[in-house]
C-alpha cells in the first residue's frame, strides 16, 4: 500500500471505530448485553469490509486505473452480497438486537465514506504526472 492509502485507511478507520465504541456503549444502555453484541458486530463488519475495499483498491490502482475501477465494483457488490447474506442468514436472530445492528451499520457507513472523503480531500495528489512521456511526443 502506499503512504496516501495508509493515510486514508486510518484517517477514516480511527473516527469509525470510535464512534462505534459510543453506538456499543448507547446500544448497551438502549438494550442490553444484545445490543451491545449487535452494535459490536455491525462496526466490525464495517471496519472490515470498508478496509479490505481499500486495500483492495490500493493494490489494483498499481496495475493501472481500469484495474482501480474494477476493483472498486467488484468490492462494492462482495460487500452488497455478503450484507444480503448476513441479513438473511441472521434475519431472526435472538443472539443479538438487530435494531442496534442496523444502526450501527447505518451510523459506522456514513462516519467511515465522510472521514475517507475528508482523508482523499486533503491528501496533496498529483491527477496528471508531470513526468509522463506522451507516445509519438518524442523523447523531450
Amino acid at each position: 500500500m502506499q503512504a496516501n492509502d495508509v493515510r486514508v485507511l486510518k484517517s477514516a478507520a480511527i473516527p469509525t471505530f470510535s464512534v462505534g465504541l459510543v453506538a456499543v456503549v448507547v446500544a448497551f444502555v438502549l438494550a442490553g448485553g444484545k445490543g451491545a453484541i449487535g452494535a459490536t458486530i455491525g462496526t466490525l463488519l464495517v471496519g472490515v469490509f470498508f478496509s479490505i475495499s481499500v486495500v483492495a483498491v490500493s493494490y489494483a490502482s498499481r496495475v493501472s486505473p481500469q484495474m482501480m475501477a474494477i476493483a472498486a465494483m467488484v468490492s462494492y457488490l462482495v460487500k452488497v452480497v455478503v450484507i444480503m447474506i448476513v441479513l438473511a442468514t441472521f434475519g431472526d436472530t435472538t443472539l443479538w438486537n438487530p435494531r442496534a445492528f442496523a444502526w450501527s451499520v447505518v451510523v459506522c457507513t456514513i462516519v467511515w465514506t465522510a472521514f475517507e472523503v475528508r482523508a482523499f480531500v486533503k491528501t496533496k495528489m498529483l491527477y496528471v504526472d508531470p513526468d509522463a512521456k506522451v507516445p509519438g511526443q518524442g523523447d523531450s
